[in-house]
């Protein structure tokens, strides 16, 4: 069974990798039985050593024959992340002064505003991309489809774990349709973002107000199949304007993380998320799947929030709601 590559990211082939780890289990080694544990060549092995010496995994142990030793983990990865850091830090100046080159131009050309994205896992990637790069704020307009796989747990942790720009996203009345898309919200408000319900036009993220990526067509059905990146620009301009008109326009969201609450306090935690739900103008079958309860149990609190808010109608429960701030959890 091949071996999982752990040093890929650092610079190091598979090659290369091999046989530090080969060091690494069996100790100090001979050229000759280097290459037998890792199925090569003695010469293959030879060839390797300045790299390997450059990189600093491996030293030599004094004396005949010549014998290989293996740098410890914690120092050679030291070194390896070290490296890497100092070639970001040559990348990012080396932009900056290209960047200047562009400037000095009259503004940017046509060609350079929009980017074509196409294919559904390009398009997440590129979603992705935009959402690590962010350094002020991220801007998202929230409707289904999804080209990023929201039930990927994997995913939902890393992208958690880089702590990246503070985010405000305005979630569509369908957005809570998707499974699996409220507990999502929830772990993301608990994160520090800041939620809001209301009316979405088109599938938008817009990053540090600078690049943006949307839909490149309308239809529901192929929204993640192709996306329109926007550079700077007076498009780019309009599109963020957008996204201002409509959070000035939406409600507070902020879900409960699940923790019990005093009883005196209203609303308690699952009629608030029903309330929220309602505001979203979701249905009795989809405020169901999303919390986990039966249709029934939920026609039923709905009847009684309905009552407790005075309301003729869900949809004006769900207006109160939002009108009192009652979407928010806990007492005021």
């Amino acid at each position: 069974m091949a071996q999982r590559r752990l040093l890929e990211g650092l610079g190091v082939t598979v090659a290369e990798e091999t046989a530090y780890r080969a060091l690494l289990r069996h100790g100090p080694a001979t050229l000759s039985r280097l290459a037998a544990e890792t199925g090569s060549s003695p010469a293959a092995i030879r060839r390797m050593l300045p790299r390997l010496e450059d990189l600093g995994l491996i030293s030599r142990v004094a004396g005949r024959p010549l014998r290989l030793v293996a740098t410890p983990p914690n120092v050679a990865i030291d070194i390896l992340v070290a490296r890497r850091q100092e070639e970001i830090a040559h990348s990012r100046a080396a932009a900056a002064l290209l960047a200047t080159e562009v400037a000095e131009r009259s503004g940017p050309q046509p060609e350079e505003v929009l980017e074509v994205v196409t294919g559904r896992d390009a398009v997440a990637r590129r979603y992705l991309q935009l959402e690590r790069n962010a350094t002020r704020e991220m801007l998202v307009l929230v409707h289904p489809p999804y080209a990023v796989d929201i039930s990927d747990d994997q995913e939902n942790r890393q992208r958690a774990a880089r702590q990246g720009a503070p985010t405000r996203g305005i979630y569509s009345p369908l957005a809570f349709e998707h499974p699996g898309m409220l507990a999502h919200t929830r772990r993301a408000i608990a994160d520090g973002e800041q939620a809001r319900l209301g009316q979405v036009p088109v599938k938008l993220a817009v990053a540090d107000a600078r690049t943006a990526i949307l839909p490149l067509v309308s239809d529901d059905y192929r929204a993640v199949e192709s996306a329109l990146v926007v550079h700077p620009s007076a498009l780019l301009d309009a599109l963020v304007g957008l996204f201002e008109t409509l959070w000035r326009a939406a409600v507070p969201l902020r879900l409960t993380s699940g923790e019990a609450l005093e009883p005196e306090m209203w609303p308690q935690a699952p009629d608030a998320e029903v309330l929220a739900l309602l505001a979203a103008g979701m249905k009795d079958d989809a405020i169901a799947r999303q919390l986990g309860l039966s249709p029934r149990t939920v026609q039923r609190r709905v009847q009684v929030l309905c009552e407790r808010l005075g309301a003729r109608t869900r949809f004006h429960a769900g207006f109160l709601a939002a009108r009192h701030d009652l979407l928010v959890a806990g007492p005021k």
